[in-house]
């Protein structure tokens, strides 16, 4: 028999009993906790302690056989864990309370006197089920927090500038390592798209990769979210639950917006990432857990920790690899590369084949700042096209998430070449107060010309 990690609490009234329950299991398994019944000790253990099975003495008091003293203590423990194993020690005599025992969610029973070999076989069976009653309560709960991680399809990079060739060259060099990463960059640059590209071509392609994001979870839910928690660990813990952590175990884990966490729980995640095991809130039991960690900020990390914020040794723990991804508009050609590839995008989502932007709109495009990187490249695409009834985006769909009053004007006026010969035109006629011959001389053309062009444009 081979349990070894298995963590078992005997709960009897006689002593005897119960040092003779440690002979024989303790060679086979990481823990066996011993209390003599009845004991509120024992239930408190129970309730912190992540216990995998309980053998229970089926009555405490001397002379008692009706076994209600144990069916009481049963289902305090089925309704603090119902994935723990209880195995039941009675008396030859009272095999029918038992099994009536068995009703209320006991695994099984063990007679007194036993036999160490069925003991030792009854303790395996009931920690198996026990391991496996946890694992599937574990594979829902994980389904149900990353089902949109899950559904979540791949996007490849898109980039063909200086900036972003060493970008991807990091990623290649990278990914077949466990070393952990930090990935820095403004917000909107695509951090999470390298993450996932970093887990998709590693050795833990096949595993989960495990995305959270840590500006998003209130202070008080940050350790329960990471490492899991046991039910009535804190008033909302209606269940057991893994944390991210084991959830992630055998693939990636991205922590993106690190910087958010607080002080006071780095030294809990510094202590996780050296042991490589966790403890679920509420629990002293620890869990190993096997991930690849990648991290990723916004934050001037090395100035958070001169300023007391950010621990140095966690950082020296999570970056083993730095990769900084440039800003939008630091990747010049890729400005116009990316605002197609969305132009195809949502053209498609929104029934606009053939869709293009304009001359005018491609200087704008490249020309604006991208205060909000990548993200905001997107949404504006995404509103130009919903905005656009012809076959080209013109300037007046665009939509900047900051202008500034040179774009505005850019936008009043147009970038279209007829449009600003028009305005132009205007501008002198009215200047001239309408004198044909002599706007045409300040335009540099002649009468007919401008009396063609005038026709023209409608003036």
């Amino acid at each position: 028999m081979e349990i070894k990690t298995g963590r078992i609490l005997a709960i009897d009234d006689n002593q005897e009993i119960l040092l003779s329950l440690r002979v024989v299991l303790s060679k086979h398994l990481e823990e066996i906790k011993l209390y003599v019944a009845p004991s509120d000790d024992a239930i408190k253990e129970i309730t912190s302690g992540s216990y995998d099975v309980v053998l229970l003495d089926m009555n405490f008091t001397p002379g008692s056989t009706s076994g209600k003293e144990g069916l009481d203590f049963l289902k305090k423990i089925i309704s603090i864990d119902p994935s723990i194993s209880v195995v039941m020690i009675t008396a030859y005599g009272d095999v029918n309370i038992a099994v009536e025992a068995m009703k209320y969610g006991a695994t099984d029973f063990v007679l007194k006197p036993w036999e160490n070999k069925k003991l030792l076989a009854t303790v395996l069976s009931a920690y198996n089920l026990s391991k496996s009653k946890r694992e599937s309560a574990d594979l829902r709960q994980s389904r149900r927090v990353l089902a949109n991680d899950i559904d979540t399809p791949y996007v490849k990079i898109i980039g063909e500038s200086e900036p972003m060739k060493k970008v991807m060259s990091d990623i290649e060099k990278v990914a077949k390592t466990d070393a952990n990463v930090l990935v820095l960059g403004e917000n909107g640059t695509g951090k999470e798209l390298v993450a996932r590209a970093i887990h998709r071509i590693s050795d833990r392609a096949s595993q989960l990769f495990v995305s959270v994001d840590m500006g998003a979870i209130p202070d008080t839910l940050f350790e329960s979210e990471l490492f899991g928690c046991v039910k009535g660990a804190y008033t909302d813990a209606r269940e057991n639950r893994p944390g991210r952590f084991e959830m992630s175990s055998g693939g990636t884990l991205f922590l993106d917006e690190i910087a958010n966490i607080p002080l006071t729980l780095q030294a809990k995640l510094l202590g996780v990432l050296q042991t490589k095991q966790v403890s679920r809130l509420g629990s002293v039991a620890s869990k190993d857990i096997d991930i690849r960690l990648i991290s990723a900020t916004n934050a001037s990390i090395n100035q958070m920790i001169n300023e007391g914020k950010f621990r140095q040794d966690l950082y020296y723990r999570i970056n083993t690899i730095e990769i900084t991804i440039p800003p939008l508009r630091e990747r010049g050609d890729d400005i116009l590369l990316l605002a197609n590839h969305y132009l195809d995008i949502y053209s498609r989502k929104y029934g606009k084949r053939n869709l293009r932007l304009s001359k005018a709109v491609q200087r704008l495009i490249h020309s604006y700042n991208w205060p909000g990187n990548v993200r905001e490249l997107a949404h504006s695409i995404e509103r130009a096209v919903i905005m656009t009834d012809g076959a080209a985006i013109e300037p007046d769909s665009i939509l900047f998430a900051h202008q500034n009053p040179s774009m505005l004007q850019q936008r009043d006026t147009s970038l279209h070449i007829d449009e600003v010969e028009k305005q132009t035109i205007i501008k002198a006629l009215k200047v001239n107060d309408g004198n044909i011959s002599t706007a045409a001389l300040e335009l540099g053309m002649g009468r007919t010309t401008l009396y063609r062009k005038m026709a023209k444009y409608g003036i």
